[in-house]
């Protein structure tokens, strides 16, 4: 042999072995990554079951999207459990679970013109298989996936639950010839390189196949060197003989990156569908499978939100690839490419981001050892996504009025921000949460990280302290009724005078402790601290247990001290149980593998007893029927409720904290800068809780707050606090711990005609 031929042999055998080596090499990193993705299981974040009620406040379009949220695929016909059909006022679906799994139910909405448009909404009948019913619940909505390691947004779906265009978008025009190649393409390589040359395209054409990507993405580094671009090669070809083309393209369409949607990395063409249009990714349009496909080439300048031109003219591009390929008709691309680009920016604050980082917290606080394994967790939550969207309107809709208020004074401030936080009293549960403006702008979230002075809100407890401290037998017992002279008043605050005003210095002289609570009087409020004790007004609300630790100062009487929005609703449930705060909880369950764990709800405290809490409660109805936010009810709120504003110095904060029997809901207004917001609660918190609360309860009864047995009402006179006489002009029922009530008739009109008004 001559010694060229010999070297070459030696050379040939060098590389067979260096190449086996690399293949066994990799080959073993491509089967333990396949290995850990076939059996990683990220722990999903789900809602409480979906319900439907008659009466319900909901509109024909939120119900489908409700339905989008749980997966449901929409068909022209209802015959499977998972499907549903929306026309003109009627939705019908078939549910996969909850109270009436597998049958037919129809939901009619109401319908009325508003000019040109139909508006729907709420539900006017439920049927199931034909028969009228008045509740339908159907199954949890996935809120997310929790990804340990990383901020990102993905939902793991298999091949055969991505719907056909979709798949074809993709491959049209990111690898047509997928299922012809071995892992690399040499023809697409050349023709991209020819036509990139020629440049008779109005884009360039990449020459990677679909399973290079996928290599360059989830098994190496995003270098650009030859060196790198060779062992994609390489690995593509062993990843093709180690999974099946099924498999690489479930791998693919899953794990392709799409961009970014506030701080989250969006992984995976169902969790594009979501966070592109609101949408399951079952019901994509032609039109909105071509912009998901269109986006991959390049996230960033290709953004939908960002770059809507770039992202149309893409997409466009894509539908073109499709008739290419044979997968559409050219006239079904014409007219998917005359619809204009139409996305859900909203969708990211539609899944209750700041509320899903609070479990994340608290699961890698209280369970860390669930979240990494491959046994699966399932977290279900306390969350109802109804009242959480309602929740996201009402806070955009409240700030963007505030925006116009603000808009118009000559010194900038702002943004303004907001929290809500909605919770069920007697069970603690978080029904509803809104960290801010947008997530997408911020992920802090204020409903449990913003510390601000509660102002006003906290008066309610200085009254409950009041008459916690009477005895009702005593002659100078404390009542709704006591009379307590408002005006200037400068009180001793350890060394120094402190003279508190009341908002815009209006005095009302002798007013009850009913009108003083209503009309939110600061003077009249720390009068009554002072009579029964500034340390047992901090006593009791060290006895709640939240926010700041209060000091017994006078200024303790105006909420001077922090606390959260969240810290402030648990406060609040104090007064729908009667005396019992109740610790807020946002999990109901664990599911891990096959054990399935119940989180119980915080023990119940008893704070204060039940009549007396009443009478707080049935103070704090003035505030809404009479007082500082009686235009709730001017604004249509008709349920049975019971609240405070709040305002705290220089007009930095704006609260609202109101209830009913069976909702609570706490609402903040302020600036993140801790500047004067210049709006009071009654301004900018109340008609946020107003909009809520009034859409929230719409088809719910109304049911009155219970009436604890040792409590009795009695007519009074508004303006003396003493029994109504026949010639009282402004009477109100007022309720009293029995043997508290006044026994001298009103000496101002005794004798007189007339009168009879009611407050």
């Amino acid at each position: 042999m001559r010694p060229a031929a010999t070297v070459a042999v030696i050379l040939a055998a060098a590389g067979v072995v260096v190449l086996g080596y690399y293949y066994i090499v990799l080959s073993g990193q491509i089967d333990a990554r396949l290995h850990g993705e076939r059996e990683r299981v990220l722990p999903r974040v789900f809602a409480r079951p979906v319900e439907l009620y008659q009466g319900q406040a909901v509109s024909e379009q939120q119900l489908v999207d409700r339905l989008n949220d749980l997966g449901y695929v929409e068909r022209t016909r209802v015959d499977m459990p998972g499907e549903f059909s929306s026309e003109d006022g009627v939705v019908t679906l078939m549910p996969r679970g909850g109270s009436h799994r597998n049958l037919a139910v129809r939901a009619a909405f109401r319908q009325r013109r508003r000019g040109q448009d139909v508006i729907t909404g709420p539900i006017t009948t439920l049927e199931a298989d034909g028969a009228r019913v008045r509740r339908v619940t159907l199954e949890p909505p996935l809120l997310t996936a929790l990804v340990k390691t990383s901020r990102e947004k993905r939902r793991h779906v298999p091949l055969s639950a991505i719907p056909t265009r979709v798949v074809q978008a993709v491959l049209a025009i990111e690898d047509r010839r997928f299922y012809l190649h071995p892992g690399v393409d040499p023809i697409r390589s050349a023709g991209a390189l020819v036509r990139n040359v020629r440049g008779d395209l109005p884009y360039l054409v990449g020459g990677s196949t679909l399973t290079q990507q996928l290599v360059k993405n989830f098994f190496l580094t995003p270098q650009k060197t030859m060196r790198r671009k060779l062992q994609e090669q390489f690995m593509a070809i062993i990843l093709e003989r180690r999974a099946s083309k099924d498999e690489i393209l479930e791998l693919y369409l899953n794990e392709v990156y799409l961009g970014q949607r506030g701080s989250f990395a969006v992984h995976g063409v169902a969790e594009g569908a979501r966070l592109f249009f609101g949408k399951d990714v079952n019901n994509l349009t032609l039109a909105e499978a071509a912009t998901l496909a269109g986006v991959i080439q390049s996230p960033a300048p290709l953004s939908p939100f960002s770059a809507a031109d770039q992202s149309r003219e893409r997409r466009n591009v894509v539908l073109q690839a499709m008739v290419d390929a044979g997968y559409v008709s050219a006239d079904a691309a014409d007219r998917a490419s005359a619809e204009p680009l139409v996305v859900d920016s909203r969708a990211l604050d539609a899944e209750a981001p700041h509320f899903v980082d609070l479990i994340g917290k608290a699961l890698a606080r209280q369970y860390p050892g669930m979240t990494g394994d491959t046994q699966g967790l399932d977290v279900y939550t306390t969350l109802d996504l109804h009242l959480q969207r309602l929740a996201e309107d009402v806070v955009r809709e409240g700030l963007a009025r505030i925006d116009a208020q603000l808009s118009q004074r000559r010194r900038p401030v702002g943004p303004a921000q907001a929290a809500l936080v909605a919770v069920d009293p007697h069970t603690g549960d978080v029904l509803a949460m809104v960290g801010g403006r947008s997530y997408n702008e911020s992920q802090y979230n204020r409903v449990v990280d913003a510390r601000r002075q509660p102002g006003s809100i906290f008066k309610p407890f200085v009254y409950l302290a009041a008459f916690e401290a009477s005895s009702p037998a005593s002659p100078g017992a404390l009542t709704p009724a006591t009379i307590v002279v408002d005006e200037p008043t400068t009180f001793i605050d350890g060394e120094r005078d402190w003279t508190p005003a009341n908002y815009r210095n209006e005095y009302d002289g002798p007013i009850t402790l009913r009108r003083a609570l209503a009309q939110s009087r600061n003077v009249a409020t720390v009068k009554v601290a002072e009579s029964v004790g500034y340390e047992r007004v901090a006593a009791l609300w060290n006895r709640i247990g939240v926010g700041a630790r209060a000091q017994a100062y006078p200024s303790i009487a105006l909420g001077v001290f922090e606390a959260t929005p969240y810290e402030i609703a648990q406060a609040y449930t104090i007064f729908p149980n009667q005396g019992v705060v109740r610790p807020l909880r946002t999990i109901l369950q664990l599911t891990h593998g096959t054990e399935s764990l119940t989180i119980a709800a915080g023990a119940a405290r008893p704070v204060a007893r039940p009549d007396t809490t009443f009478l707080v409660t049935h103070m704090l109805r003035s505030v809404v029927d009479d007082g500082t936010a009686a235009s709730a009810r001017r604004a249509g709120l008709r349920a049975d409720a019971a609240g405070k504003t709040g305002t705290t110095n220089d007009l930095r904060d704006a609260w609202f904290a109101g209830f009913t029997r069976d909702l609570l809901t706490v609402v903040w207004v302020g600036l993140d800068e801790n500047q004067s917001l210049g709006l009071s609660g009654s301004q900018a918190a109340l008609p946020i809780w107003t909009a809520f609360m009034t859409r929230a309860l719409a088809g719910q009864p109304d049911t009155p707050f219970p009436v604890p047995g040792n409590v009795t009402f009695a007519d009074i006179d508004a303006d003396t606090g003493d029994l109504a006489s026949p010639g009282c002009e402004h009477v109100v029922t007022e309720a009293f711990v029995i043997g508290s009530a006044p026994t001298r008739i009103c000496p101002l009109h005794w004798g007189t005609r007339g009168g009879g008004g009611r407050r």
